[in-house]
């Protein structure tokens, strides 16, 4: 019995014991987040400070390049295709000869009308010669009249025949002007078959751009042949939503980048403006002109076109990079001076323009330092040890090694 009450002791003592020394493990874990709390060491991080100065809203597009000035050369009569004096690139002055047609049967037609004119102007001599006669054959028989030679019928024959001359000598001057037509018609027909630029055109550099038909083609009236186009100016069409449309009007400045000529702008403005959107896509065009007095751009080519919608004066400023989200919510680390040293705290901010690599703070008014980089070392109420950009990415390629 004696032995049984020296073991049921010897248990109590040994519970004791264990629980003496989970409370000692929970006050050294209690302990530890305190003792890291006054010991927490400075995080390196990179600031900025906060700016103040102007901003520029700008609106970016793509489309692409059309000619302001196009225009397709076509036959206006039926024939051979002879000649195509010019091709694709080549240079066109006004009135410069294109392209000739087979013109053997339109100098025939031509010959034929000019043969029928000069028969018309034959019968027009004879019909006037047959009307003098009848006005003296009149005149006699009026005479005679007189003298009551002639009867009264034959007085009457004599003014018949004198209308009758007089009619066949219209009619032999009308068929002269219907001959005189048809020799001008052949005459324009024959002008058709070469075929020129513009005459009045103003005096630019007009190029071939495209080549419709080949040398011995037989073609229709009114068949395209060539397509000239005006490289000065250019127009850029670019299509834009509801949210964007607002913001544009005509006149407003635009640069415009292709990927023929990284990194270099050419310059343009708003010339117009659709009046309606398109149903199925719900954008309106905006046609922007492009003086293109260098003529390096060219139709068809791919554009992006950035459009300034409007400019702030005096607005709070911050690097891109100060921007970070907590929790859902849009905002920055501001680098506050407390007895520790300088300490992180977020704010939530909102934000408006963004221009390349800094973006303005609409609210709330700060001013002072942002952190700009190592935003995922920190939280609100780190301590920070700033320092420059390089440095910092040293540390980080450290860390990671």
């Amino acid at each position: 019995m004696k032995k049984k009450h020296l073991l049921t002791a010897a248990a109590t003592a040994a519970l004791v014991l264990l629980i003496l020394l989970l409370f000692r493990l929970g006050d050294d874990d209690a302990a530890q987040p305190a003792a890291a709390q006054r010991g927490q060491t400075a995080v390196p991080v990179a600031v900025a400070p906060i700016a103040s100065g102007d901003i520029t809203e700008q609106v970016i597009f793509t489309g692409s390049l059309v000619a302001a000035h196009r225009v397709e050369i076509a036959t206006r009569i039926a024939g051979r295709l002879e000649h195509l004096h010019v091709d694709i690139g080549d240079a066109v002055e006004p009135d410069a000869l294109l392209a000739e047609l087979d013109d053997d049967e339109v100098r025939q037609s031509l010959e034929q009308a000019r043969a029928e004119l000069a028969v018309a102007r034959a019968g027009l001599g004879e019909s006037q010669a047959a009307l003098a006669a009848a006005r003296r054959v009149l005149v006699r028989t009026q005479e005679l009249r007189t003298q009551r030679i002639a009867s009264q019928s034959e007085l009457e024959a004599a003014q018949t025949e004198l209308d009758a001359q007089q009619a066949r000598v219209a009619l032999a001057r009308s068929q002269i002007d219907q001959r005189q037509a048809a020799v001008r018609n052949a005459e324009i027909r024959l002008a058709y078959t070469r075929i020129h630029a513009d005459a009045k055109a103003e005096p630019t550099r007009w190029l071939v751009a495209d080549r419709f038909v080949d040398r011995g083609s037989i073609l229709q009236a009114n068949t395209p042949i060539l397509a000239l186009v005006d490289l000065t100016p250019l127009r850029a069409r670019v299509f834009v939503t509801e949210r964007d449309y607002a913001r544009l009007s005509p006149g407003q400045p635009v640069t415009l980048t292709t990927i023929a000529y990284p990194g270099e702008t050419f310059p343009g403005w708003v010339e117009r403006l659709s009046p309606e959107f398109r149903e199925a896509s719900r954008q309106a065009r905006v046609e922007i002109h492009v003086p293109n007095q260098d003529q390096r751009l060219r139709p068809g080519m791919f554009v992006e076109a950035r459009i300034i919608t409007r400019t702030l004066s005096d607005a709070t400023l911050v690097p891109v990079d100060a921007l970070v989200e907590r929790q859902g919510r849009p905002g920055l680390f501001l680098v506050e001076t407390t007895d520790t040293g300088p300490t992180a705290r977020f704010v939530p901010v909102e934000t408006g323009i963004e221009e390349r690599d800094r973006v303005q703070i609409i609210t709330p008014t700060l001013e002072g330092r942002v952190v700009t980089l190592g935003h995922h070392l920190i939280s609100d109420g780190t301590r920070l040890r700033p320092v420059d950009r390089d440095e910092l990415d040293d540390v980080e390629t450290g860390s990671n090694h």
